[in-house]
């Protein structure tokens, strides 16, 4: 078995005296492991940074097996990541939840997203859409398309924190200190205003912990809330 493609590295762990196993978001091929023989020498230990774009190549004598990586470096992001701290504190987020996503199934509309996020200025706005995203294609989508109470598609501006389903404003009123804010640039493509970017990852967060980090047992990564923190009060 052997395929070429390009990928995303998203992480590294040792394997040995001088090698790693290497995951990565492959265009086509979603999130996929490998060996690479050699991997912490100083020719390769450069292009084997989270965050670099490589070109793939993978073998395996059984399409079961961890297989092996041959690598060639495309982008390197590394050095720049290091430069601007919240750069770096979002570029690591966003690796850690494409490692959320099962093994070999295609998510290109993610790794889409993550590159947009990676090589753009910080956004909270797009972080936010994409933390969506990634609860979508693990299948916890949040319905934000009409309240649960009436059925009214517009004048969303709550989220119950039980459904993950919309409540208009009405029917929000005598239950907001139950429910989670949503903002408006979530239903709509309107831009941040001030605290948006803060509600909107609180409800996102809400619901990774409830329903994948809390349940796998994982903790939440730990800049997450700091990188929250930088990117609400930018937008102030």
């Amino acid at each position: 078995m052997e395929w070429t493609g390009e990928g995303l590295l998203i992480g590294v762990r040792r394997h040995g005296e001088t090698s790693i196993i290497a995951e990565a978001m492959v265009v086509g091929r979603g999130r996929h492991l490998g060996l690479v023989r050699g991997g912490r020498t100083r020719r390769l230990a450069a292009a084997l940074q989270p965050g670099n774009s490589l070109q793939l190549t993978w073998r395996a004598r059984l399409e079961d097996q961890l297989g092996l990586f041959t690598v060639d470096l495309l982008q390197t992001r590394a050095a720049r990541l290091i430069d601007d701290r919240t750069q770096l504190y979002l570029s690591q987020l966003v690796c850690e939840h494409l490692r959320l996503l099962p093994e070999r199934d295609p998510y290109d509309r993610l790794l889409g997203m993550a590159l947009r996020l990676i090589d753009n200025p910080p956004d909270g706005a797009e972080l936010a859409r994409f933390e969506l995203a990634v609860l979508d294609d693990l299948g916890y989508g949040l319905d934000l398309t009409a309240c649960a109470v009436t059925g009214e598609t517009g004048d969303l501006t709550h989220v119950s924190p039980r459904t993950g389903r919309a409540v208009s404003r009405t029917a929000a009123a005598p239950y907001l200190d139950r429910l989670l804010p949503l903002p408006s640039f979530l239903t709509s493509r309107g831009n941040a205003g001030p605290h948006d970017i803060t509600d909107a990852l609180r409800l996102t967060g809400h619901f990774l912990q409830t329903q994948i980090w809390g349940p796998r047992n994982i903790t939440a990564p730990p800049t997450r809330d700091l990188l929250a923190e930088i990117l609400g009060r930018e937008v102030l």
